[in-house]
């Protein structure tokens, strides 16, 4: 394969005989000390991130906004990630990714101490939000390229399944839980809500603490030097490398499309049926939706540490595509049934799942895609994922006034199954699996 990786040096008693049972696989990358470093900067950065979705509401509110509002700001955060996610991967490839990381977090944290010393002022504006917003999403955009192509740099090969097994198992359990709770927690007892944010400028301020001890990534191998042009040509040239080399790999193009068709048919019952069809089956009270949604975080919390504490398996994309295509089938009878027991067992079953094929898949991306171009594949990745997310959410509505609610779960529990055959079969993937191992 091209772009193959240099190994760095493994923290003592890291090394394991091959075929060896670890049982400490799933932890065994925290033994690096510049992972560990980055690692926490992550789950700060995370952290702060699920706490800022709820001081984010509650400043809204406070600064006399209401849902437009609230809406203008979520978008300018949407639209930030979306307009520096391609510029944020050919930045990974371009500058240290070390120090790439270090800016977005000082943006990061200038941005939310802006809300927080405006919130003691009392002068709070929907503007305001709606600029920190964008510069958070933006932020993101350039943070999690840098993230991915770093990781290949610091870690052996055979560690980064767990690496992004830690963060995959991480990143619902404090985006999604921890962080919001702890931010409720602080909006209730303050007594302007803006005054909650120093809560998330506090994560940030030690994220960049953290990422300030992250020492200079390795020589890269002679293999490895890239030579581009410089300036906007040298822009347009990386994103033309990029998108002909996902072009020119049927496995990496056919898995971009599953996706892509995967949000177009998934997301947007997911996100806006869902809670009106826990409310119509099983209650009005928001405590079942909402422990719903976390159930679907626990399962993929439970998928990435299952996966990561194993060795990749041998036929990784058959692994990979079968999970992600037979884990939504779950999600059709959730459409269906009104016992609330059976909605929950099925919405684990779909996160567990989802978990499970997304941590192979940031896998495969580190260990098959050149690493002069990584940064820009994992971008483009998640551009591709994210494009038709908003139309998605944008079809769900109107769509259910005219279709079954039932008949619309079904189609979006079973048709993610026959796209992934279709991509299975084309990409011929058993036959690129074998040609390529990774479990040596």
């Amino acid at each position: 394969m091209s772009g193959e990786q240099r190994e760095p040096v493994t923290a003592p008693g890291a090394e394991q005989a091959p075929g060896a049972r670890d049982p400490w696989r799933f932890v065994r990358p925290l033994g690096h000390r510049d992972f560990r470093m980055l690692f926490g900067a992550v789950v700060l950065s995370i952290f702060g991130a699920g706490m800022w979705a709820v001081v984010m509401v509650y400043t809204v509110i406070g600064a006399g906004g209401g849902p437009v509002d609230l809406s203008v700001v979520a978008a300018a955060n949407a639209v930030g990630l979306l307009l520096c996610a391609i510029p944020g991967g050919i930045a990974a490839d371009r500058i240290a990714r070390r120090l790439l990381l270090r800016i977005v977090e000082l943006v990061n944290l200038l941005a939310i101490t802006s809300v927080a010393v405006a919130g003691v002022l009392g002068v709070v504006t929907i503007p305001h939000l709606t600029i920190v917003a964008f510069l958070l999403g933006a932020g993101a955009g350039f943070f999690f390229p840098a993230y991915s192509a770093i990781l290949p740099r610091i870690l052996p090969p055979a560690q980064l399944l767990a690496a992004n097994g830690l963060e995959g198992a991480i990143r619902p359990a404090l985006q999604q839980a921890a962080g919001p709770a702890a931010a409720g927690i602080i909006v209730a007892a303050v007594l302007a809500p803006a005054h909650a944010a120093w809560g998330v400028v506090a994560a940030h301020a030690v994220a960049l603490v953290l990422l300030l001890f992250v020492r200079p990534e390795p020589e890269a191998a002679a293999g490895q030097v890239r030579e581009a042009p410089e300036g906007v040509r040298g822009v347009f040239h990386d994103l033309k490398e990029a998108v002909g080399f996902t072009v020119r790999t049927p496995w990496l193009l056919w898995t971009l499309l599953f996706a892509t068709g995967w949000v177009l048919v998934f997301v947007g019952p997911e996100e806006v049926l869902l809670p009106f069809v826990t409310r119509d089956r099983v209650g009005e009270d928001p405590r079942l939706f909402g422990f719903l949604l976390a159930i679907y975080g626990i399962g993929g919390v439970a998928g990435s540490i299952f996966v990561s504490s194993m060795k990749l398996p041998r036929r990784y994309l058959t692994a990979m595509m079968g999970v992600w295509g037979v884990s939504t089938l779950p999600f059709a009878i959730v459409g269906i049934t009104h016992e609330y027991w059976l909605m929950a067992v099925c919405l684990f079953l779909v996160g567990f799942g989802f978990s499970y094929g997304n941590v192979i898949w940031g896998t495969l991306l580190q260990r098959r895609v050149p690493t002069h171009m990584l940064g820009r594949v994992s971008s483009l990745d998640f551009f591709v994922s994210l494009a038709l997310m908003p139309l998605s959410m944008a079809l769900a509505g109107p769509l259910a006034e005219v279709v079954p609610v039932e008949a619309i779960f079904i189609a979006a529990g079973v048709i993610p199954l026959f796209l992934g055959a279709i991509a299975y079969v084309v990409a011929r993937m058993p036959q690129d699996e074998m040609a390529h191992p990774l479990d040596h």
